[in-house]
């Protein structure tokens, strides 16, 4: 039996750097940003959710289901997590932000071997320099464990991945590969960096 993975990708938050534009449909060459970040995973994973609190209907252009946090508020990206776990019945799921355009082509398969090679409930990736505490692989049988975190009034993902057996997956050899866009300058850089 192969290992079912579904993913998901974060865009739920205020963008309050972008100033309140909703990052994954700010443009970058030509294309929202969350377009490119689909285009990565979508040949790794089976299946992809979108989880967007705002602009809905925007987002469900793309052909994917749409879901938004079962807890209102913009309690963050541990909120959309906890709802996509809800809805995959996948061996594991991927989380993604929606404003990292450069993703691993093979993001999936590295954390997966290390998952594996560790006896890991999920992994983490690495630039090498620092873990990227939204790009993970998880069961989703961890969501209990992540919603009595978040409903402790927690908030960092890195304190609760802390608690569990994780592993980290090294991209050192791809250090761009989790650029993350999170204000006009720097969409501006990352543009005249890939036109390079």
């Amino acid at each position: 039996m192969s290992l079912q993975i579904d993913a998901v990708i974060l865009a739920g938050g205020m963008a309050r750097r972008m100033g309140g534009n909703d990052k994954g449909l700010v443009e970058l060459q030509a294309q929202p940003m969350i377009k490119h970040a689909i285009d990565r995973i979508k040949p790794q994973v089976r299946e992809i959710l979108i989880n967007a609190n705002r602009n809905q209907t925007s987002y469900a252009e793309f052909g994917y289901k749409v879901i938004s946090d079962e807890d209102s508020g913009y309690l963050g990206p541990l909120a959309g997590m906890i709802t996509a776990m809800g809805q995959t019945q996948a061996n594991y799921l991927l989380v993604v932000p929606c404003d990292c355009p450069l993703l691993p082509t093979d993001l999936v398969e590295r954390m997966l071997s290390q998952i594996e090679k560790e006896g890991a409930d999920l992994a983490v990736a690495s630039d090498g320099v620092r873990e990227q505490p939204v790009v993970l692989l998880l069961k989703p049988e961890l969501r209990d464990s992540m919603k009595a975190f978040l409903d402790a009034g927690e908030r960092k993902i890195d304190f609760w991945y802390a608690k569990h057996n994780c592993a980290v997956a090294d991209f050192s050899d791809q250090p761009n590969a989790f650029i993350n866009v999170n204000t006009p300058e720097q969409k501006q850089q990352l543009s005249e960096a890939i036109a390079k």
